[in-house]
């Protein structure tokens, strides 16, 4: 039996009569671009994620630029983010000009050291960039104290994170706004490319808006150097239908997260993600880190069992960002070097996959 790590068939055709129901009334309508369907599902993800506004983009990473452009990041400026996260976070950064400065993640969270964030301020900081990891928010409220204090704008990368919470509070409530992807492969993934920003400001919603459209106000006349970067209907319509399942799938992964937890309590040489106090987790992922994780990853391919990496090199030590940061971060190029997402995508995995994956595991530590 082959256990995989991911089916995005599998995810979709449950919802296939409705989606296609959808697409085809957007078909049939003709507007394809920023319609009814964008503006539903805009105010559907706001209500869902508890904050005022939803501005919907072309992709995850375009969220990540339009938000930094509006919050005022510009050529020479800093943004303070983590090494460890997939490379758009930085890219974000790069390509409007400014710099990133890379520090490092707590020990048990694998999210950004708000203590580490508070040394690398400097004149030339902008903005601070945490990363809600895996499906789990960073620890926003010293990030936001501290952002107060300095007169920084906080931008949460929560493209994993959707229907995350802090005590009580979900995404864009700590920070100025939070981003969300919906990349095939995400807890709510579209056909294709999108993304949507979450903010409490009015103000910032409607700079938002005009930075996604090039900037352009009624007619042909422009108040922004913006980009293009438009949600069309087509994604719109095919979230829509998968939002309405998206509280049980999120329950379903973390139920296998909790299964996984109880059955690898006692495995020597792993370290099982933590869930800090306060903290509502979705689980876009679940990862430990392993000794010997190459080794662990093999025996599970012998077994049928499909793993990955998130991610096998921290961002400070690639080619492109070496430019921008000088020494170690020990606990990002730890946690690399010896992470490994299990399958927990709930259609793929229930309680009887979960036994299967952590007994192999449990296996393979015996062995040693």
């Amino acid at each position: 039996m082959r256990i995989r790590l991911q089916d995005i068939n599998a995810q979709n055709l449950p919802y296939m009569p409705e989606i296609l129901a959808a697409m085809g009334r957007v078909i049939q309508g003709g507007r394809f671009i920023l319609g009814p369907e964008v503006e539903a599902l805009e105010q559907s993800i706001a209500e869902y994620s508890g904050c005022a506004h939803a501005v919907g983009v072309a992709s995850g990473t375009d969220a990540l630029v339009l938000t930094l452009s509006a919050a005022g990041v510009r050529p020479g400026d800093e943004v303070i983010t983590t090494s460890f996260t997939y490379v758009a976070t930085a890219q974000a950064i790069t390509h409007l000009g400014a710099k990133p400065r890379f520090v490092d993640i707590d020990p048990q969270t694998w999210c950004i050291d708000p203590a580490q964030v508070e040394r690398a301020v400097t004149r030339r900081t902008r903005a601070i960039l945490p990363v809600h990891l895996f499906g789990q928010m960073a620890d926003m409220e010293p990030l936001r104290w501290l952002a107060e204090r300095r007169g920084l704008a906080v931008i949460e990368d929560a493209a994993q994170a959707i229907g995350a919470t802090q005590n009580g509070r979900g995404l864009a409530s700590l920070g100025d706004m939070s981003c969300l992807s919906f990349y095939p492969t995400k807890n709510l993934g579209g056909a294709g490319d999108g993304g949507m920003i979450l903010t409490n400001s009015a103000a910032l919603a409607e700079k938002l808006r005009l930075l996604r459209v090039h900037g352009r106000a009624d007619g042909y006349f422009y108040l922004l150097d913006g980009f293009n970067s438009r949600l069309d209907e087509l994604q719109a319509a095919f979230l829509r239908v998968k939002l309405t399942g998206l509280p049980a799938y999120t329950a379903a992964r973390q139920a296998n997260a909790t299964l996984y937890n109880d059955l690898l309590a006692d495995v020597p040489f792993i370290q099982r993600p933590t869930l800090a106090p306060g903290n509502t987790h979705v689980w876009h992922q679940y990862s430990i880190v392993a000794e010997d994780r190459d080794g662990l990853r093999e025996h599970l391919k012998t077994r049928g069992i499909d793993s990955a990496i998130f991610y096998p090199l921290p961002l400070h030590q690639q080619s492109i960002y070496r430019k921008y940061h000088r020494g170690r971060l020990p606990v990002s190029e730890h946690v690399a070097s010896s992470i490994l997402a299990l399958p927990i995508a709930p259609e793929i995995v229930g309680a009887d996959e979960v036994q299967a994956v952590a007994s192999a595991v449990q296996e393979f530590y015996k062995q040693t």
